[in-house]
């Protein structure tokens, strides 16, 4: 593979190698390296344990900066979503890694350049690879790039299911307690319902809430619940 053949995946990636052979070792899968007869080649797996540590401590600083507020255990939670494999995977689909993987013939013949394990594990090479060539920064800006959408996408999920979440925990203290969730109402035809939830905390407090599924509902509910309870508290 030739340092012109990469220049397509350099450009995704946005980053250039001053050592493309680091790019390279991060390609090869180690089905193609047993099949060679070169004992100097070297399979993706060492960088990809490096680059399982790089990612992490990467995506940790981003959250701790993005949420200085979040506690610890909402961290660790948005991480794990953060950097799965079908996360890993889909970002190297959309680099299109793939094309540039070297399998051996097993793995080449049963698609393993779709193959979500192999994908995840090569992209974690590939980061490695960036740190080894242009250190943290160059690692850093790599992977903000990559993961800045499914971080945004993560914060807003999250953000939604911390409605119901905080407005448990604000009631157990408070009212010893759990809040009640009625479905009262669907409307619309079955490809495109809307839910009406009625949310009831003993005899303190009632809210109604509408979603597209019952779990949306149920938020807005909890939603309204959280803004009645701080306005009563002021």
């Amino acid at each position: 593979m030739t340092g012109q053949e990469l220049t397509s995946l350099e450009s995704n990636l946005g980053y250039q190698f001053k050592n493309i052979a680091l790019l390279r070792e991060a390609l090869q899968h180690s089905s193609y390296v047993n099949e060679q007869r070169d004992p100097a080649l070297q399979d993706n797996e060492r960088l990809e344990f490096l680059g399982d540590a790089v990612l992490d401590l990467v995506i940790t600083h981003i959250l701790m900066e993005h949420f200085p507020k979040t506690r610890e255990g909402d961290l660790s939670r948005m991480r794990a979503i953060i950097v799965n494999e079908s996360q890993l995977s889909s970002v190297a689909h959309r680099l299109n890694l793939g094309q540039h993987l070297l399998l051996g013939r097993g793995e080449a013949l049963s698609n393993g350049q779709r193959k979500k394990s192999i994908l995840a594990d090569a992209l974690e090479a590939v980061i490695a690879a960036v740190y080894m060539d242009g250190g943290l920064q160059a690692a850093f800006q790599v992977i903000e790039g990559q993961f800045s959408q499914i971080i945004s996408q993560v914060e807003a999920k999250l953000a939604a299911e911390d409605f119901k979440s905080r407005l448990q925990e604000l009631v157990q203290v408070r009212f010893k307690t759990i809040p009640d969730y009625e479905i009262i109402a669907e409307s619309g035809p079955d490809h495109d319902k809307t839910f009406e939830v009625r949310l009831t905390i003993g005899t303190f407090l009632e809210t109604h809430g509408t979603g597209k599924s019952k779990k949306a509902a149920e938020q807005a509910a909890a939603g309204v619940a959280l803004q009645k309870l701080r306005e009563e508290v002021k």
